[in-house]
């Protein structure tokens, strides 16, 4: 999906250059013809970078800049001028943008501006996503949830946010239940106070009760020193208990105690201590059917299933996958310091229509690899060869034994070269050029054919961008000739 870049500009004849320059770099270009409507339009959202007049009638560009920064903090802005004054610059560079250039500008600083700014968003995205997380703060509000059986989850969650009733998470492995605690504790009169997350599958048998309730010192062999224990970490807050099936049938009922008292006798302890925890636990277990089978206290389990939440399978809302796609790939830009823009309409595809058994995890796995392997500006079916069974690399036919048939062209060769409209894989001799001068007029033919536009010609050719401009430097060939032509 193209980036939307939301130009603001009195000039008519303005609007008109930057749309084009925009749209053929395969940007989708808003045009506002002042402050107002470009802050109207800002305000409306799906701007991802806003390029920005200084010198406008009635609101001006400074006052537009403050305007939209105090409706979007993170919406990078990029300002125009038709002087290079040091004096409006800085001023606008404290007001919030991110960047500026003097009209009229080239393509190629354009092309830069745009991807410095879209780096500088996927960086504020981030910080901002785990500031949130730190202080408690990420919600339903920043979870993707547009798909129905998602939507229901919020609602639930929502509600169950607003009392202190046990709640129980069930779904699969990798669905993100405890993005869906966490979000609860967000939302309820606790948000802001300890969230603590137990892995109740991790923790070895022998350290379970120690973990959990704490112990003194000197309580067992090993125990220099006191130890709290999760649940009086959490005091005040939510104890999230994830894997709870896991648990072991003798810190069931221990556990069982803890919650119907409001305490936790700590191993080594004199005296039970007072707690005053809000409890979400989850499995991907089923726990009913654990409880028939005498794996899990059926006393446990009705006291934990009060308020039962599901969270569904990634194949359960498919319609959630594109918008996932896209978020995995601002925080791993931020993060690998990438600047992909997006995955190609052929690739989404792909991916949804995939079955992720391993969920939303196995799908943010997948999208971390290929943002670290991509060396274009969208992700191709080729960046995810586990599910397209496509590899990025050039095939080159192997060298056929003397006296052998004539092999089939390599993927060198054009379809079209026998028809003189593409590159020549046999001399005026009848016998096969060499790889080098072949692969040579293959590249400046594609060079031709897509205008210049390097990261089309990378992706077509299924090499690198570092790889192709390595080639270019190579073979002396010329880009920005065609790039002027095209």
């Amino acid at each position: 999906m193209a980036k939307t870049v939301l130009i603001v500009d009195d000039d008519p004849t303005q609007r008109r250059l930057l749309q084009a320059v925009l749209e053929k770099q395969g940007h989708h270009a808003q045009c506002a013809e002042d402050g107002e409507a470009g802050l109207a339009a800002a305000k409306r959202g799906g701007i991802d970078v806003v390029m920005l007049d200084m010198i406008m009638p009635g609101m001006d560009g400074i006052e537009t800049l403050e305007a939209i920064k105090a409706h979007s903090p993170e919406l990078p802005v990029i300002v125009l001028t038709a002087h290079g004054g040091i004096e409006t610059v800085v001023k606008a560079m404290r007001a919030g943008a991110c960047d500026f250039f003097v009209k009229p500008a080239s393509p190629e600083r354009i092309a830069v501006s745009i991807r410095n700014a879209l780096k500088v968003k996927d960086l504020s995205g981030e910080v901002t996503r785990l500031k949130k997380t730190k202080s408690g703060q990420l919600g339903f509000a920043d979870m993707i949830a547009g798909a129905p059986a998602m939507r229901q989850v919020v609602r639930l969650g929502e509600r169950a946010a607003k009392s202190n009733i046990p709640i129980l998470i069930t779904g699969e492995s990798g669905v993100g239940k405890e993005l869906v605690a966490r979000s609860i504790a967000a939302a309820s009169d606790r948000a802001g106070r300890p969230f603590v997350a137990v892995n109740c599958g991790a923790i070895p048998e022998n350290l379970v009760e120690s973990t959990l309730f704490g112990h003194e010192k000197g309580a067992f062999t090993g125990a220099v020193a006191k130890h709290l224990g999760k649940f009086q970490e959490a005091d005040g807050g939510t104890l999230f208990l994830d894997e709870i099936g896991e648990l072991p049938l003798d810190m069931q009922v221990k556990l069982l105690r803890a919650l119907q008292e409001g305490e936790v006798d700590p191993v080594g302890g004199k005296r039970p201590v007072k707690v005053d925890v809000r409890i979400v636990s989850a499995t991907n277990r089923d726990l009913a059917e654990q409880v028939k089978e005498g794996q899990f206290r059926e006393d446990l389990f009705y006291r934990l299933n009060v308020f039962p939440i599901e969270v569904p399978s990634l194949s359960q809302r498919r319609a959630d996958i594109p918008a996932l796609v896209r978020h995995f790939i601002a925080r791993f830009n931020a993060q690998e310091g990438k600047a992909v823009l997006d995955a190609a309409a052929e690739t989404m595809d792909l991916l949804a229509r995939h079955d992720w058994k391993g969920n939303v995890r196995q799908l943010e796995n997948a999208v971390f690899r290929a943002v670290v392997l991509c060396d274009g500006d969208y992700l191709t079916p080729e960046d995810f060869p586990q599910i397209s069974g496509l590899t990025p690399t050039l095939e080159t036919a192997p060298k056929a034994p003397e006296g052998a048939a004539p092999a089939e062209p390599s993927a060198f060769a054009d379809a079209d070269a026998d028809e003189g409209n593409g590159v020549d894989i046999l001399d005026a001799g009848g016998h096969l050029r060499s790889l080098e001068n072949i692969e040579r007029d293959l590249i400046a033919f594609a060079i031709e054919t897509y205008s210049g536009r390097m990261a089309e010609v990378a992706r077509r050719l299924g090499v690198g961008r570092s790889t192709l401009y390595r080639k270019v430097r190579e073979y002396d060939l010329d880009v920005d000739g065609y790039r002027e032509a095209g």
